[in-house]
This record gives C-alpha cells, structure tokens and sequence, in this order.
C-alpha cells in the first residue's frame, strides 16, 4: 500500500509492479464501487506481470479508509451483494465530477511522477471505475494513450456532465467491455457512446460479453463469470501493448 495526496486529503492506493527493477509504462488502475480489497490488488497484479507499473487508489477517501469501504468477505450470494450496495451506492453518488476530476489528475501525477514509470500511460476502470477512466482520458490526452473500461454504467447519459460529452478532447485508444443485459449501460447507451467515440475519430472498440452480468470480472462476487473476466484481461493486454509499447 502507498498514499496519494490531493487537494482533499490522502488517498491509500495500492501499487503492483514487475520485479525486475526497471521503468515500465503506468497503468492508473480505477476500482468497482466495492472498494480496493484483495481482488482488486489481484488484478492490479496480474496487469504488472505484463510488464506496467500499476496503481490503484481509493476513490473513495473521502468517506471512508480501504478498511472501512472494503466488505467483511465475499459476496457470494445475491443477498450479501444487494445488502452491501445499499451501504456502497451513497459513496458512489457522492464522488461528483468536481470532485472526482482534481482527484483523477492528482493520481496521474503521483503515477506518472515516479522514476520506474514511463509515458505514456494507460487507465481502466471497472463498474463506476470506467466512468472515471472515460474523464481521466478526456481531461489529461497528452499522457492517456489507453483506455479500457469493463462492465462500466452511466457511460453516456443524457445528463450534461455525462462521461462520454468529454470524448471530443480524448486522443487515447479505447476498449469496451459491457455486461449483457445491463441496465445501467442498456443498447441505447452503449449506441450514444458509440456515436460519441466516431465523432471524436477516436479509435474504439465496444463488445458486449453474452451472458455476463454486470461486475463480471470480480470474482469475489456472486455475479463473476469466468469467460468474460478472462476475456477482458486478453482485450486489456492487447489494448496496452499496442498503444502503450508498439
């Protein structure tokens, strides 16, 4: 575990990097709304073991320590899920685009400022992690060259400071993954940010994962399904291979 400092207070953040001791291209890492815990600091790892230096912060600092925000164990049953995002969603809803955007570009800076970190870099993002992913990519195009965003909701609403309004000013490579059936991310909505990436020329790609719910990729979850987890992790390493080393 490290900390970042914004303008707020301090964020824990977990970091993951190879082991060999070298510079290596950043990864800014954006967890679901369950928190940074052990699955979290699994995947981070196995995005260093391509060879990225990889952080992940506690967006929700604010409200509450990786301790406080993380659940008693798993949630592996549809009950303990739905029970804990009763806790879970306030926190969601109070991470508001003035504040997220300071934090986004307070986390880049401690990425990008470290000596074994190489630009430019990637960001992903999970459930609500996307949408943070989608403004970190819009706001800061001159070091995000990668984007992927993994069973993310409200993408690309109707409301005005909606994600997907900022993609005008992005210049990163993007990567979709969506749940099936999803209603936080619908057909109508995966076609707005559709419409959105093609008329910014941005270079895109959008899939829904048949049969996989929303949260898909979290395995400490009653909703995990292995072949779409799997499946973004191939998407993931193709799309930073080739922007962040090709």
């Amino acid at each position: 575990m490290t900390e970042v400092t914004t303008a707020d207070g301090v964020a824990e953040a977990w970091l993951s990097r190879p082991d060999d001791g070298g510079a290596h291209p950043g990864v800014l890492m954006f967890m679901d709304a369950i928190g940074l815990r052990p699955r979290i600091f699994e995947m981070a790892d196995r995005i260093a073991s391509w060879g990225y230096v990889v952080l992940a912060p506690n967006v929700f600092y604010r409200e509450a320590s990786v301790a406080e925000a993380a659940p008693d164990g798993p949630l592996d049953t549809q009950e303990k899920r739905e029970a804990f995002f009763q806790v879970a969603m306030p926190r969601v809803g109070a991470l508001t685009p003035d504040k997220a955007l300071p934090d986004i570009d307070a986390y880049l800076g401690a990425l990008t400022a470290r000596d074994d970190v190489t630009s430019p870099v990637g960001v992903v993002g999970y459930c609500m992690g996307a949408r943070l992913a989608v403004r970190a990519a819009s706001n800061h195009p001159d070091i995000v060259a990668a984007c992927g965003g993994f069973h993310g909701g409200g993408l690309a609403t109707e409301a005005p400071d909606s994600p997907h309004l900022g993609l005008a000013t992005a210049r990163a490579r993007f990567v979709f993954g969506h749940a099936d059936n999803d209603g936080s991310m619908g057909p109508d909505a995966i076609e707005r940010l559709g419409r959105a990436l093609d008329d910014a020329g941005l270079e895109a790609t959008q899939n829904v994962y048949p049969g996989a719910a929303h949260g898909y990729s979290m395995a400490d979850t009653a909703v995990y399904h292995e072949e779409a987890a799997e499946r973004h992790f191939s998407e993931l390493r193709a799309l930073l291979g080739a922007t962040l080393r090709g």
